[in-house]
């Protein structure tokens, strides 16, 4: 919230971009750029922000396994010393989620957790943007930066009467991101002090873990028997999130390309392979191995072998996912599935090849269809807004009294001038 602004008026102001946006898609109102491009990537995922809640990914056991395992549990001690404690007595909510946005710990007065409990801001809940829409936890993983959102910045209707500060927590020794500390409650709580606090506060949970990896270490975590295959999600993302069972770990850019790279290589890489995939420019084997070694520090249970670098357990990722979509005819799922290209802000070779290849398949399966709802699913997206073929074939097989056709025939005209 801007210093001096009056929440009353700046709420009734969000209101109707709000209304006007969930009506059209657009509003013309004056809307934070952070908070507006976080709303069209949330109904870009399909979420129905009048009635959808976050969903509750995680039972009590996952949960307890979580917990035990995650390498913020350590850092647990700093934040109620520092937040907790005078949250609770300020009416506010304290909340620290994993990578993948699945909310671990909310602590705070229990009367306030009730009320939050109707939105499901609970343990065990996924408020990444795509399950929760515009969120302070969902939104900061998103950008990979602090974030605050106020009252109806959120898009879901039932979080508007709350406000939210959050900044994600990285790993001392790699950068990645393993989660996100949050404070939730009222107007107060949006405002460049409060997530000043905030950031502080996860700045000192990264200097208590940088401390802690001084400590003797303990036995290391191996994968239980329940635990299902590693997942790598790549799309439209630049840092790629892994899962492994019920650890999830956000990876920053040159690990994301490396575990892509490996993940499709089953008889594995040297480390000359790894370094001309990665860069036009001749990468020193010697860098692509302390690299590597880095990275092992971020994998978890998932173990990296050598000579040559591989992984001993299968990666599954969600170019996969797509993939397999597109061979089974499912082209709407395929639609849905695709967040993105591959790693958008990555520049390796190998990278840019695949990030090419996946999206010259969609469209080609695309432009090659008949189902009008699979064409526009793709075109309302950030990365097919600009698509004049895929507009221009939504065009042909639309009918005439579609509510839509008006729409798209001007919408293909401005990118038929701009195009030439």
């Amino acid at each position: 919230m801007p210093p001096g602004s009056d929440p009353d008026a700046l709420s009734r102001r969000l209101r109707r971009a709000h209304e006007e946006f969930l009506a059209s898609g657009a509003t013309d109102a004056p809307l934070r750029d952070v908070v507006r491009e976080s709303w069209q990537r949330s109904l870009a995922e399909g979420l129905d922000p009048e009635t959808d809640l976050p969903r509750i990914t995680l039972d009590d056991d996952a949960l307890r396994e979580i917990r035990e395992h995650h390498p913020l549990a350590a850092g647990l001690p700093v934040i109620r010393r520092l937040l907790v404690e005078s949250a609770g007595e300020a009416g506010l909510l304290v909340a620290v989620s994993d990578a993948a946005g699945q909310l671990l710990w909310v602590e705070g007065a229990a009367s306030l957790r009730s009320r939050a409990e109707s939105m499901h801001f609970v343990p065990g809940a996924d408020w990444s943007e795509t399950s929760a829409g515009t969120n302070a936890p969902g939104t900061a993983l998103a950008i990979e930066r602090p974030v605050q959102i106020f009252g109806p910045e959120h898009l879901g209707r039932q979080v508007t009467p709350w406000s939210c500060s959050a900044a994600p927590i990285h790993d001392p020794d790699t950068g990645a991101v393993l989660g996100v500390l949050d404070v939730t409650g009222g107007p107060e709580v949006a405002t460049a002090q409060g997530l000043g606090f905030v950031r502080a506060t996860a700045a000192a949970v990264e200097a208590e873990l940088r401390i802690a990896r001084l400590q003797p270490a303990t036995a290391p975590l191996h994968v239980t028997s329940g635990w299902s295959a590693p997942r790598l999600d790549v799309l439209g993302v630049h840092g790629a999130t892994l899962q492994v069972g019920p650890l999830t770990s956000r990876l920053s850019r040159r690990h994301s390309e490396l575990l892509l790279l490996l993940s499709r290589a089953p008889d594995g890489m040297t480390a000359a392979e790894l370094g001309v995939a990665l860069s036009d420019d001749d990468q020193a084997p010697v860098t692509i191995r302390a690299e590597l070694s880095r990275l092992r520090g971020v994998l978890g249970p998932l173990e990296l072998a050598s000579r040559p670098y591989r992984l001993r357990s299968a990666v599954r990722t969600d170019v996969d996912e797509v993939r397999d979509l597109l061979r089974d005819g499912r082209l709407r799922s395929a639609v849905a599935a695709y967040r993105g290209p591959v790693l958008p802000s990555s520049t390796a070779p190998a990278v840019e090849e695949l990030r090419d290849d996946l999206h010259l398949e969609l469209v080609s399966a695309l432009l090659a269809c008949d189902d009008a709802d699979a064409l526009l699913s793709f075109a309302d997206t950030p990365h097919g807004r600009e698509d004049l073929g895929v507009w221009s074939r939504a065009l042909e097989i639309l009918p005439v009294s579609s509510p839509r056709h008006a729409q798209v025939a001007a919408h293909v005209d401005k990118l038929d001038r701009a195009f030439g």
